[in-house]
């Protein structure tokens, strides 16, 4: 009986190691090489006004607090430039009041395109079609009015950095 309960834990354990199972998303998949970063302000080819420093500002806040990588503005001295465009910004009403006819929710959809390439070129990350959207109310009452699409494109922009990050990172 003994025996069996030692062929038993000796098995248990010999599957225990190769179950296979790992954590996911933990490597970086720029080269080794990549130290500094540049980051300069994206390119806003929209009527919407600063989206481009809110999404440069919110992808630099997110590489400094989540990566080692050092950030410059200026592309001169950097491993490799991240560069963005935005492509399109779109407000449209969600839903409706239906007492006055009025928006009573908005959708904000945002589209650009990135690119991460090093000192020759190469292209080491590339998405060209990035799109977000967030979703905001609006207010019922005039006199305690408060204008939301602000603090809903601040939202999106800490998605998409989010996003980017992790996919420059992880290498999708």
């Amino acid at each position: 009986m003994k025996r069996w309960a030692a062929v038993l834990a000796a098995w248990l354990g010999l599957a225990s190691l190769g179950c296979g199972y790992h954590i996911a998303g933990h490597a970086a998949q720029l080269p080794e090489n990549v130290k500094t970063i540049a980051v300069p302000g994206f390119i806003n080819q929209t009527q919407t006004y600063r989206v481009e420093q809110t999404l440069t500002a919110a992808v630099i806040r997110e590489f400094v607090t989540r990566t080692h990588y050092h950030i410059a503005n200026d592309g001169s001295d950097a491993d490799a430039t991240l560069r963005g465009t935005i492509l399109s910004t779109y407000t449209a009403p969600l839903t409706y009041d239906s007492q006055t006819g009025r928006a009573a929710s908005v959708l904000v959809t945002v589209g650009m395109k990135v690119s991460l390439t090093d000192r020759q070129g190469k292209v080491l990350f590339e998405n060209p079609s990035y799109v977000f959207r967030e979703q905001y109310e609006v207010s019922r009452e005039l006199s305690s009015f408060f204008e939301e699409d602000s603090p809903a494109l601040q939202r999106l922009s800490r998605d998409f950095a989010r996003t980017l990050v992790s996919n420059v990172l992880e290498g999708f």
